[in-house]
């Protein structure tokens, strides 16, 4: 049955919060009351606040607190393999768009719950009562609150926020939300998964928002293949009422606008994403068949995306490039890195394209390499390579001469060709890709 307090309605985007009048409650609260009436068995509830004591456990996606227009959802979230997710999302439209997430790394089991505690405390147990995460904040807590921003927030008897969802962001950032100095957002791992991936993008201490592949599986950054260069300036990132993203100085002033908005918050949903592709993505959404005007089709559609080619803009020492080892990038209809093998080699794992690729083939034997010779050919491929996993060069030389180099030399899984210049290329290969501006040729090693 529906819990139903109204006590005190949260601004959305303000640590303080306004009293209803009468007349709002009536409105508000009658139609529910008459409704809660009826019998049924709901576990979402409708809270203005959540109450010291209150829990929910995971039993389905039907466990959660929803904001008091009902467009934002906290509590779990059940994936297809029976794990759970502790999540906000969109809960007005149907693909439930995770926006923020407790427990990426650690799927908890049914019965796991999240309770606030009579003593204040914000706790994810599993069923057999670990702690998996809590909410780390200082002070007396009176409640907590689904917020109509989709911030999630821990609230002092003074309405005073000591721990918000909005300073803890995982891979997305809404309206009215801001990155300060030193904070970040991690893509997830892949589509499917919502443990940390192999991106991030950080407003740093000197000022300068970047994104940087990290050292996977670690959190530590690799190598920068974004930033806004505004050392010494840049204070905030700010995703505006307007729907606009912009990293502002001290001052308040504007150094860099990430996103221009063309659809209102008010008609469109929308949120700004770090994807697990590497792809810094703003999205919106028409809130009725209204906003869209026919215009916009009933799902998320993107703004704006940053950078504009991924698979030309990560060259990268360590670390396998856009795409994983030994296969290459093709920039896709949505701006994305369409990953794919070399001819000879097939994806580490099918499900997830990004997962790199592996020999179908028994490599040359360095013991034979001149008899195995006959036993391999050399496939052609135009506009492509795999820079920085050379291990030898040579110039000048004709492409018959880089051809029968690398089909005698065990160690040579690909020979790139352009303008007299040949590169051997090693296992692993990374930074793969294939586009216009490369040129030349690459010539990859298979058996026949």
């Amino acid at each position: 049955m529906y819990a139903i307090y109204v006590r005190h309605l949260a601004l959305p985007g303000s640590g303080k919060l306004s009293l209803f009048t009468m007349a709002d409650v009536l409105t508000c609260v009658l139609p529910l009351m008459l409704f809660a009436l009826l019998p049924y068995r709901a576990v979402a509830q409708t809270y203005s606040h959540v109450t010291l004591g209150s829990s929910l456990t995971a039993v389905g996606n039907n466990s959660f607190w929803v904001s008091p227009s009902g467009e934002f959802a906290f509590g779990f979230q059940q994936f297809r393999t029976g794990g759970f997710l502790l999540a906000i999302w969109f809960n007005k439209i149907p693909e439930k768009t995770v926006v923020w997430s407790a427990n990426g790394n650690y799927v908890v089991q049914r019965g796991s719950r999240i309770e606030l505690t009579t003593d204040g405390q914000f706790v994810l147990n599993d069923p057999e009562g670990k702690q998996i995460w809590s909410a780390d904040f200082a002070g007396e807590v009176s409640y907590a609150a689904m917020l109509d921003t989709g911030n999630f927030v821990m609230t002092s008897r003074d309405s005073i926020y000591l721990w918000e969802s909005f300073d803890h962001p995982t891979d997305t950032i809404l309206p009215t939300q801001m990155l300060n100095i030193g904070s970040q957002i991690v893509a997830r791992f892949s589509e499917k998964s919502y443990s940390n991936g192999r991106f991030l993008l950080k407003l740093q201490a000197d000022g300068d928002l970047i994104l940087y592949t990290t050292a996977f599986p670690t959190d530590s950054v690799n190598f920068n293949y974004w930033s806004t260069g505004t050392v010494g300036s840049g204070f905030q990132l700010f995703f505006d009422q307007s729907g606009y993203i912009n990293l502002i100085a001290r001052n308040g002033s504007k150094l860099y606008v990430l996103s221009t908005n063309t659809a209102s918050t008010k008609d469109f949903y929308q949120r700004a994403i770090l994807e697990y592709d590497g792809v810094f993505r703003h999205y919106v959404y028409p809130k009725s068949a209204d906003s869209s005007r026919g215009k916009w089709p009933m799902a998320w559609y993107p703004l704006s995306l940053i950078p504009a080619n991924i698979c030309m803009s990560i060259t990268a020492r360590t670390g396998s490039g856009a795409c994983g080892f030994n296969s290459y990038c093709e920039l896709g209809d949505d701006q994305g890195p369409n990953c794919k093998c070399p001819p000879g080699y097939s994806f580490l794992d099918p499900n997830n394209t990004m997962s790199g690729c592996k020999q179908n083939f028994v490599t040359q034997s360095c013991e034979k390499a001149s008899q195995e010779k006959n036993q391999f050919y050399l496939e052609e491929m135009i506009n492509t390579d795999w820079p920085l996993s050379d291990y030898e060069y040579f110039e000048p030389v004709t492409e018959d001469w880089c051809s029968e180099a690398c089909l005698g030399d065990c160690f040579c899984a690909v020979a790139i060709f352009r303008n007299g210049n040949c590169w051997k290329k090693k296992i692993p290969l990374s930074n793969g890709r294939i586009d216009p501006s490369v040129g030349g040729k690459a010539l990859i090693k298979t058996r026949i």
